[in-house]
């Protein structure tokens, strides 16, 4: 079985719920701006893929809250791959952007990428999750350990004794497992809880969580009782793994990112949780932090994380946790999925 040791980022987070406050408030975070003439306002985003839903309302709600400000936004996707990482923030340098929204990955050769954006009097924004050991101007994100925090503490109140899986998204998947973790292991060292497989899906891409569940199945004779899934997607090859030994349903799965299809299979009862981090809500801060960027405004105040060489001012909002006894209240109350029938 191999095992990780999660890796822990230096300094710490600060994050806010920003529907708790009021406009005037917000305005003090330095985001708000009265509309002017942006007509060279240009904003570089790198996404990892238009494949999955979570990535896909990212895309729309940026574009949605772009055109409400006025300003030109092209999109590049890295796939998880840092040759095609470094290849799109070589492409948005040479389209000359102001500010570059980047997810990175974290692999050699992406801090002298971001160096040589910056070079060029570009500000960069590290988005969803931090770019280590780089020169950024702003993280924007969700409070990512707070994801992984209430992944593990629903998975032992629902499983409190048997056999985990615990699946690691790869790359930049740590921070969720060592949230996780936090309350796994303590019932692994007591004995209730065994770990019997430990694996890395690399790329996030879901048909290698699919190997690694059905090898488990045949390993240990379907006695599998939870799966620590970092992500929606993967959570769905998942339950499509168990189903077809007919344990959908009986394995407690979590996930991440509150997918159609993930809200679909928690009232169908085959996924146990998700975790809703709200899209449009980080898109606006994101939007709205390059526009300040770009006009050389006050940064934000909060406090700042350590990324390795510097210590980068973040802003970090709330995710919320979605189960089959708060699915539609919370989609109700957030706005999400209005327009299908669930």
């Amino acid at each position: 079985m191999k095992s990780f040791i999660p890796k822990t980022l230096n300094g710490s987070f600060k994050y806010i719920n920003i529907r708790e406050l009021g406009i005037e408030e917000f305005k003090e975070c330095n985001f708000m701006n009265k509309k002017e003439n942006r007509d060279n306002e240009r904003v570089g985003i790198i996404l990892p893929n238009q494949r999955e839903e979570r990535w896909k309302r990212d895309k729309a709600a940026m574009e949605k809250e772009g055109k409400i400000r006025d300003i030109s936004l092209i999109f590049e996707y890295n796939d998880f791959e840092m040759e095609k990482q470094i290849e799109a923030i070589n492409k948005l340098i040479l389209d000359e952007v102001d500010v570059l929204i980047i997810c990175p990955i974290n692999g050699e050769g992406e801090p002298e990428a971001i160096e040589k954006a910056k070079k060029k009097g570009i500000k960069v924004i590290s988005f969803d999750l931090l770019a280590m050991n780089s020169d950024i101007d702003l993280f924007v994100s969700f409070n990512l350990m707070r994801v992984g925090e209430l992944q593990g503490k629903y998975l032992i109140g629902k499983v409190p004794r048997g056999n985990y899986i615990i699946l690691l998204g790869e790359p930049n998947g740590e921070v969720f497992l060592e949230g996780a973790m936090e309350y796994i292991m303590p019932l692994v060292y007591t004995g209730n809880i065994k770990i019997i497989t430990q694996e890395k899906v690399e790329r996030w891409i879901p048909d290698y969580a699919y190997n690694i569940v059905k090898n488990s199945l045949i390993r240990y004779g379907n006695n599998i009782d939870a799966v620590l899934a970092p992500n929606d997607a993967i959570a769905g090859a998942v339950i499509q793994a168990i189903d077809e030994e007919n344990l959908a349903g009986k394995v407690a799965v979590t996930g991440q990112d509150a997918d159609i299809s993930a809200i679909r299979r928690i009232i169908e009862g085959t996924q146990s949780m998700t975790v809703l981090k709200d899209t449009n809500e980080l898109a606006w801060v994101a939007i709205n932090a390059a526009i300040k960027l770009i006009k050389g405004e006050q940064k934000i105040t909060y406090k700042s994380i350590n990324n390795g060489k510097i210590d980068v001012p973040s802003i970090l909002t709330n995710p919320i946790l979605v189960d089959k006894n708060n699915v539609y209240s919370i989609l109700n109350e957030t706005g999400y999925y209005k327009n299908y029938i669930l």
